[in-house]
């Protein structure tokens, strides 16, 4: 058995004791958030970087959906390249733009911490997030269906029955559905 040799025993200096010890190491995250926090105040983005961000964002959005539509992951990876890329002017439908903005408002809203960007409509009366910004960017959360592009009446008369009592001979089994195979043949614009 080995002998203990005072020598060449080290005692650990206070900064290592005070790492290894539970409480040292919530003071240091403490530290590292309240850094990061600071960071987070002085970045916020503005109101008008954020609008403009917005903007060009939701225009990608629509520029985007000609095309058949996927599901959330589709959005999301679509969410992730607006964020870092700005929309193509000379893909811009002007009378798209402009039903967009005349059914759809845009609002910002600056928080401590992070900005946020919604958008009211009659579908959504309370508005829907469409953007974080934080640490001076600006996160894209648009989906298509969040925006409303068009306006009509739900229901001709109010007391109007949504199913109309029709007189359907007993024989009639309904007709042959088109069951040509559907081909997406691109933006018919283009």
């Amino acid at each position: 058995m080995e002998q203990f040799n005072q020598n060449t025993y080290k005692k650990p200096n206070l900064f290592q004791e005070f790492y290894h010890s539970c409480l040292g190491k919530v003071v240091i995250l403490a530290i590292i958030m309240l850094i990061m926090a600071i960071i987070a105040i002085m970045s916020v983005p503005s109101y008008e970087k954020t609008m403009r961000e917005t903007e060009d964002n939701i225009r990608q959005c629509l520029q985007d959906n000609d095309s058949i539509k996927g599901d959330l992951i589709d959005e999301i990876v679509m969410n992730v390249g607006r964020s870092f890329s700005e929309a193509d002017s000379t893909l811009d439908n002007k009378e798209l733009l402009e039903a967009c903005w005349a059914h759809n408002k845009l609002e910002i809203y600056r928080h401590t911490l992070y900005s946020t960007a919604r958008v009211r409509n009659t579908t959504h009366p309370q508005g829907v997030r469409v953007g974080i910004g934080i640490f001076g960017k600006i996160f894209s959360t648009v989906c298509y269906s969040d925006l409303v592009l068009n306006l009509g009446p739900i229901r001709k008369k109010y007391n109007q029955r949504l199913i109309q009592d029709a007189v359907i001979p007993d024989n009639y089994i309904g007709d042959n559905p088109n069951l040509k195979p559907y081909h997406y043949k691109g933006n018919p614009d283009d």
